[in-house]
């Protein structure tokens, strides 16, 4: 199975607060993703300027299909930056880590998310969209969807309808398969009708949190993923410490999630969903789809950012294959 993602090309600005003080001064929610202008990124650049950063290619579905590619899948990302050191810098992240790029160059500034990671692990988003938010449904062409077997869109790309239906369509028509991932609660709360339209007609394969699941259906995760899995082939609750629910047809398996030490749940869901889409390029069982997702989950979030050393991948690779090989052989 070779997957293609769509979303936001961000490149993820990533610092370490010791404490939550200056989220006020930011204008920012802790926690929360939100978008900001461009006199707020400078606002919050200089803020950024007495802290040590890291930088990372970043969106939500270029993050999962990175995830994908270091497993050993063929993936690609469709996406929009701008001719400046962000865009260059997020071009070549991806391609080293084995995507296949069809990004489209414009004279705005790339995207990026400053990222804040306070002491408790949790991280708050400060999302600069520029160029990234300027691609357009025109822009899509048949060829970018050729030679792949799944699509896989971020939520936040609802924002402009346009654009995402003209991605489905697309990806309908060229015989692929449709992934989703909900992105946030205020995403689904504020764009529920297009979500719903998506849901009904588009999705195969759904990935929620517990608080979009419930922003969408008002149920606890494990109703929702029930109701969520009438309406797609695959349904996927993801309840952090608490592991996940899936659900397919009349089925629903509850996931562990791996026990880790949280340093920064930056990518958390991300690569759940990659560990999860891998699994289904294996032809696994739902819950082993589960498991790989929780076990990338669970890696990732030991690291700072999203991106984690060869020597990890290697070791979560080795420990795959046993897994796979373990259920198997049952």
């Amino acid at each position: 199975m070779r997957i293609v993602g769509l979303g936001n090309a961000l490149t993820d600005v990533l610092a370490r607060l010791h404490s939550d003080a200056c989220f006020e001064a930011m204008g920012l929610l802790k926690g929360g993703m939100q978008l900001i202008d461009e006199e707020r990124l400078l606002k919050i650049m200089a803020i950024f300027e007495g802290l040590e950063t890291t930088l990372a290619s970043g969106g939500s579905a270029a993050n999962a299909v990175s995830g994908v590619t270091r497993m050993g899948v063929e993936g690609g990302f469709i996406g929009k930056i701008g001719r400046d050191a962000y865009g260059q810098f997020f071009r070549d992240d991806m391609e080293r880590n084995g995507v296949k790029t069809s990004l489209i160059e414009c004279d705005q500034a790339s995207g990026c998310a400053m990222t804040l990671i306070t002491p408790d692990g949790e991280r708050t988003f400060g999302t600069f969209l520029g160029a990234a938010a300027t691609l357009s449904a025109d822009e899509l062409a048949p060829e970018m969807f050729a030679g792949y077997d799944l699509l896989h869109i971020e939520g936040y790309l609802v924002q402009d309808e346009a654009l995402i239906l003209r991605a489905v369509q697309l990806a309908k028509e060229m015989g692929l398969q449709v992934s989703f991932d909900m992105a946030s609660y205020n995403v689904v709360k504020e764009n529920y009708a297009i979500i719903h339209t998506l849901v009904e007609n588009y999705v195969d394969i759904l990935f929620a949190n517990e608080e979009e699941a419930m922003a969408y259906t008002g149920e606890e995760p494990r109703q929702a993923v029930e109701t969520l899995a009438r309406h797609c082939r695959i349904a996927v609750v993801k309840c952090g410490a608490h592991g996940s629910f899936v659900g397919c047809g009349d089925a629903v398996v509850e996931v562990p999630a791996t026990p880790e030490v949280r340093i920064d749940s930056t990518g958390a869901g991300d690569l759940y969903a990659s560990g999860f889409l891998y699994g289904l390029s294996q032809h696994c069982s739902l819950r082993m789809c589960g498991e790989i997702g929780s076990l990338l989950a669970g890696r990732v979030i030991k690291v700072i950012g999203t991106k984690m050393s060869d020597e990890i991948w290697a070791e979560i690779k080795l420990k795959v294959a046993e897994m796979i090989a373990e259920d198997r052989g049952h």
